[in-house]
């Protein structure tokens, strides 16, 4: 799972480090996986090969989640000059640039420096230390809102704080004419990832039916692509879990995929709207760091052996 490629951010404010990496640890990444004797397939061939009980060669399936601009301006690429399929899971209403990228609303917020209120208390924090700290605390908060509630709760810090939140969406990421050009790359496979990027589970069913089947539809549509694979927006236990993954299959995805960390082994074959990921970590992007995700030893022991 990877989501920006693009070089270093500056400043001392860097929230979400651990979601980008460089186009030099990318290509180091892909090398090592063919070093290692890895085969990097396409996610359409991810359900056939999970059934292979004993397979003589591992593989890899690599996937980028929000479609963000500098898939293509860096990722892209390296990726060709590998040769190695790739799936873009899509937001359609950050294509269509008229839905924020909330989790950098609270971040912007706070950069912003501007005195937060959130109910009877007020936030303002100065330092890098209080910056981060107070990053924590309001996404605690932005958790405990109900569903529907959630994006009012941001939209109280934007106006707060005076960002252009929308200018940010159109910035970060693809709109459908990328997405189109990109389509077309035969080493691409785009999947979906909702209508507007929320934690599925917090949402009413009939909400989070609609967030994945008309994502879905409205892929198809603008593209004239088939959509078969999904990600789960966030992705963990709290935003996506039984019920999530029901709805999965009930609207047609052949796989979905979550944030939840583990490798893919034979048993996933039976849990294919339930597949975990490997988050390559903008903070480590050491190859001895990544052996140490291929492993899947840290996994199994978090998960006391249990593999799904």
């Amino acid at each position: 799972m990877f989501h920006h490629v693009r070089p270093p951010s500056s400043g001392s404010f860097t929230p979400f480090a651990g979601l980008e990496i460089t186009p030099e640890f990318l290509d180091a990444v892909i090398t090592h996986l063919k070093f290692r004797g890895y085969e990097i397939i396409p996610i359409r061939d991810l359900k056939q090969r999970m059934m292979v009980p004993n397979p003589q060669q591992p593989f890899a399936v690599l996937t980028f989640d929000d479609a963000y601009r500098d898939n293509v301006e860096y990722a892209l690429p390296v990726l060709k000059k590998h040769e190695a399929p790739f799936t873009i899971f899509v937001t359609t209403g950050f294509a269509d640039g008229d839905i924020p990228l909330w989790w950098h609303d609270i971040a912007d917020a706070i950069a912003s420096g501007a005195n937060l209120r959130v109910g009877n208390l007020q936030f303002q924090a100065k330092t890098v230390a209080e910056k981060h700290a107070l990053k924590d605390v309001l996404y605690q908060h932005y958790l405990k809102q109900p569903g529907l509630q959630k994006a009012q709760f941001v939209k109280g810090l934007v106006q707060q704080s005076g960002i252009n939140n929308l200018k940010r969406t159109k910035a970060l990421c693809l709109d459908w004419d990328g997405l189109k050009e990109l389509a077309r790359e035969p080493l691409c496979t785009i999947g979906a990832h909702t209508l507007t990027h929320p934690l599925l589970a917090h949402m009413p069913l009939d909400v989070a039916r609609n967030e994945m089947a008309q994502s879905k539809s409205i892929i198809e549509k603008r593209l004239g692509i088939a959509v078969q694979h999904m990600a789960y927006p966030v992705g963990d236990l709290g935003a996506a879990s039984a019920r999530e993954f029901s709805l999965a299959s009930e609207v047609g995805y052949e796989t979905a995929v979550t944030t939840q960390p583990g490798v893919i082994t034979s048993t996933h074959g039976r849990h294919c709207h339930a597949l975990p990921r490997l988050s390559v970590n903008g903070l480590h992007q050491t190859i001895p760091a990544f052996d140490a995700l291929l492993s899947g030893l840290p996994f199994f022991l978090m998960n006391k052996g249990k593999l799904v």
